[in-house]
């Protein structure tokens, strides 16, 4: 994997958090307006019109490629246009992760943008979410890996609207290490996770992997 040294302090990334992060969440919005909306022919076309207008202003100005994986020299990373939790990726659910001591945390709301069978969250989306939620609590002990299997179980639909996951790791075998984790609405656990990552071979950091 290639990443991108950006020699920023931790303010100027707060900064442009709070400069994107706004609009993320505004075409986040217009996502679902789009989805949902019932206006007349005429002020859908209106709004295409209006859309186009700001897309090229936005494009007046970018980079080639992906936004790729960026992180400054505190090693503060900036995944902006991950498709999980991009601050930068509007079709990205907003899923922001919380660690602690066991692994990671999460706290979010699916709304129609999400949907697989009516009312519920597709899916893929699910096994999206809890595959980012896994590699997070895996890679909390700061020992970089990939993913290198995930087992979804799915133990009823997963409504759309507020939701938590949870992921911790369980067990460590050489290169490998073994993590589970959960998807839950008000009621419960709707599908749960168990995952195999794989720390590179030419990872070089402080351990006693083998």
């Amino acid at each position: 994997m290639q990443f991108t040294l950006e020699d920023i302090t931790a303010d100027e990334i707060d900064r442009r958090r709070g400069v994107y992060g706004p609009l993320t969440d505004s075409v986040r919005d217009l996502i679902d307006a789009v989805i949902r909306t019932e206006v007349d022919a005429a002020d859908i076309d209106d709004a295409r019109r209006r859309i186009d207008e700001v897309v090229a202003g936005l494009r007046s100005s970018q980079i080639d490629g992906s936004y790729g994986v960026r992180f400054n020299s505190d090693a503060v990373g900036m995944p902006w246009g991950n498709a999980v939790m991009g601050v930068r990726n509007a079709i990205a659910p907003p899923v922001r992760t919380v660690a602690d001591r066991e692994g990671v945390t999460a706290e979010f709301t699916l709304g129609a943008a999400y949907e697989g069978p009516a009312h519920h969250v597709h899916g893929g989306v699910c096994a999206m979410v809890l595959d980012q939620v896994l590699g997070e609590a895996a890679a909390a002990d700061d020992i970089p890996c990939f993913t290198g299997t995930i087992t979804v179980t799915y133990r009823r639909p997963t409504p759309l609207g507020a939701l938590s996951a949870r992921a911790e790791i369980v067990d460590r075998d050489g290169r490998k290490k073994i993590v589970r984790g959960t998807l839950s609405d008000a009621d419960g656990v709707t599908a749960e996770a168990e995952g195999v990552f794989i720390v590179p071979k030419n990872w070089s950091g402080p351990s006693n992997l083998k």
